[in-house]
């Protein structure tokens, strides 16, 4: 199961983003974005990353404030090839999503199961549901 670190300081990445954001500068990457579902339960705040040929340890998994980043290399298996046709990405990706609730990131899991990495992050309870019990 891939492990899920919260981090306190701003990483490298976040202040380089920021100072390029700043500075308007548009930067070309070798970064791709896999495909990702983001939405709610009742109980929880849910990612869904689909990206298949991965193992658990291959994801780096972090929470840092609002911004849950998901980032890792895929494997290309291949050696010299002429494409025809190229839509399967492969190489570094990264994905960051801002979490829109509170949510109890001490309970916090992500699983990898058939292609697809799903983070699930139990919604914070308030008061008033505390209230109710």
């Amino acid at each position: 199961m891939p492990a899920i670190v919260r981090k306190t300081y701003p990483t490298l990445f976040e202040s380089r983003r920021e100072t390029l954001h700043a500075v308007s500068w548009q930067v070309r990457s070798s970064v791709w974005s896999p495909p990702t579902d983001v939405y709610e339960t009742e109980e929880n705040f849910i990612i869904k990353v689909e990206i298949a040929g991965m193992r658990d340890e291959d994801f780096q998994v972090t929470l840092e404030g609002k911004i849950l980043a998901i980032a890792g290399s895929r494997p290309d298996y291949g050696g010299r090839r002429a494409y025809r046709q190229m839509e399967i990405y492969s190489g570094r990706f990264e994905v960051e999503v801002e979490i829109a609730v509170p949510v109890d990131a001490d309970l916090s899991s992500a699983e990898y199961k058939d292609g697809f990495l799903t983070v699930s992050l139990p919604k914070a309870r308030t008061d008033h549901q505390m209230d109710k019990e």
